[in-house]
């Protein structure tokens, strides 16, 4: 059973995710620049050294490395929770993307000095979203699990022997024991959906003033990475408003 009732829906959005994670599944493993400075002449040693040390600052960190399978394995829960896959995991999963939280969070308050985490205003804000989204991700899924175990006890109650019932009253009860500070709270799910409409809105804004400036200049610092990591958050962001929307009734 999936989330929403019309399955191309859940289909494109499924697509979108996986292909997300599997960007940042490739970000995570990239491999770190082995290569040295070469011999040679004077020029050429100065060359070799200055490519190096260009290479060294693209390399990604391990914190960077962190984030991104953090980033993969988050869609990758975003797609299960669609199909409601895996429900017997849900406060494991609960769990992990409220560390995750904790960690963009450290990341974003982090001293100065500290310039393997978020480093410059632009950085900080960005571990600061991460951190709201991640922790949206933990919401959502404990949202989600009370929303259709709730839809799925109505449903098998229906027509049932008061026995049954009794029994599947029981069950629901203890999948949705996670869940059970998230009831009735349509208006939690409104206010994360304009939240992440206006998340999705403002990076496709980003997107589009990046790719009309980089359409004007040619001095820009890896655009591609950016114009893509732009696309993949409104993306994001656009599915977690859609997957929040199902939830305001």
């Amino acid at each position: 059973m999936s989330v929403f009732a019309i399955p191309a829906m859940t289909w494109a959005l499924t697509v979108v995710l996986l292909a997300s994670g599997t960007w940042h599944t490739i970000q995570t493993l990239r491999p770190a620049h082995t290569g040295h400075p070469g011999r040679g002449t004077q020029l050429g040693r100065i060359s070799a050294r200055f490519q190096h040390s260009k290479r060294a600052q693209l390399r990604p960190s391990w914190a960077d490395r962190t984030n991104q399978g953090l980033h993969a394995l988050m869609h990758l829960l975003m797609a299960a929770m669609l199909w409601n896959a895996a429900p017997a995991t849900t406060l494991a999963q609960i769990l992990i993307l409220a560390a995750a939280a904790l960690w963009f969070t450290i990341q974003a308050v982090a001293r100065p000095q500290y310039r393997t985490f978020c480093s410059g205003t632009t950085g900080r804000l960005k571990c600061t979203y991460h951190a709201a989204t991640m922790a949206a991700a933990a919401i959502m899924i404990a949202m989600m699990t009370n929303h259709t175990t709730t839809n799925t006890a109505t449903q098998a109650t229906t027509g049932s022997t008061p026995a049954t019932a009794a029994h599947t009253h029981h069950a629901t009860t203890t999948t949705t024991g996670t869940a059970s500070i998230f009831q009735n709270t349509p208006a939690l799910a409104t206010l994360l959906t304009i939240a992440f409409a206006a998340a999705a809105t403002t990076f496709l804004i980003l997107l589009l003033r990046h790719r009309t400036q980089t359409t004007h200049t040619t001095t820009h610092h890896h655009p591609t990475n950016t114009r893509t990591e732009h696309g993949l958050e409104a993306a994001g962001a656009t599915t977690m408003a859609l997957m929040f929307a199902t939830m305001t009734t």
